[in-house]
């Protein structure tokens, strides 16, 4: 019978060391791999329907063209952080519309799920749970929360991917048309491809109800290309976010200490009248003091 040796426990726990961090490094990379400039294509179809209402409507097949600019805006070895910028209109004179951003965390414990009407529930979860895990954590345009998650990125086969399922409130192209559901539950895959990569959704369109099950209404299939260009095709988006990277700054930070308090979150829909974008857009805000009260203004709890 084979003895296992203090000697052979320390080679065993190194080459494990040393494989996890390998393995970590890879992680990284796949998701650096989404920065830079791409021509990204929409596409959203809703699938199938379960309504019992005879005068029920499908959403409407959605297909849609952008410049897109991701920019990696922190990079550190437990963390990676990347900002999105929709470039539109004239190519020759484009318009900058800052778009979603999606942080990036290694084992991360602390998460806040989205439950409906604006409500996001706080969750610690065992560092057991989360052990060489990435939490991919999805904010607004005004980086308010969206949509937080956390899996194994895979490497396998010569693919990179990463796939996770998650509550979220409705996308934009609904909650503007649609009040029927309230409750998104996206089923989210990214993956690397030689081309750039893949946004590969299986979503549910969900009825909650306190004290009742969720009903499904329907489901949508979307599928999100993501394809590398030059990065000079995004030189205006780019320049804008160096114009206006300390503003922003200001507003993570803020957000930073909302969501360091570790409790459920419940916001405003809208403050004066005017949803959180707004009032953060405007050029009204660009100091501290008057960032920090507009997005008080905005947590109800």
């Amino acid at each position: 019978m084979k003895r296992f040796t203090l000697s052979s426990f320390i080679v065993f726990a190194f080459v494990y060391t040393i494989n996890a961090q390998n393995k970590k490094t890879q992680d990284r990379e796949a998701i650096k791999k989404m920065c830079g400039c791409y021509e990204v294509t929409f596409n959203f179809a809703e699938t199938f329907q379960y309504s019992t209402d005879s005068l029920y409507k499908p959403s409407k097949t959605k297909i849609a063209k952008a410049l897109e600019w991701a920019q990696l805006i922190e990079d550190d070895k437990n963390k990676v952080s990347i900002q999105h910028l929709l470039q539109v209109g004239n190519p020759s004179k484009p318009h900058i519309v800052k778009h979603w951003r999606q942080d990036w965390i290694y084992q991360n414990t602390d998460f806040y799920m989205f439950n409906g009407n604006n409500r996001w529930n706080y969750e610690r979860k065992p560092e057991s749970e989360v052990k060489g895990q990435w939490t991919q954590k999805v904010y607004q345009v005004d980086d308010s929360p969206r949509y937080e998650g956390s899996a194994t990125w895979v490497h396998v086969d010569g693919k990179s991917f990463w796939e996770n399922t998650t509550d979220a409130p409705l996308p934009r192209r609904e909650y503007t048309k649609r009040s029927d559901y309230n409750v998104t539950v996206r089923g989210n895959r990214h993956e690397i491809t030689k081309e750039g990569w893949i946004h590969d959704q299986n979503n549910d369109k969900v009825i909650r109800e306190e004290g009742k099950a969720d009903v499904i209404l329907a489901k949508e299939k979307g599928y999100n290309t993501y394809v590398k260009v030059d990065d000079s095709k995004c030189k205006v988006a780019a320049d804008w976010w160096k114009e206006n990277t300390e503003k922003w700054a200001l507003v993570r930070n803020k957000w930073e200490k909302v969501y360091g308090r570790n409790t459920n979150l419940v916001l405003e829909t809208k403050v004066d009248n005017k949803a959180l974008y707004k009032h953060l857009f405007s050029d009204q805000y660009t100091k501290k003091e008057d960032i920090n009260k507009v997005i008080e203004s905005f947590v109800i709890q």
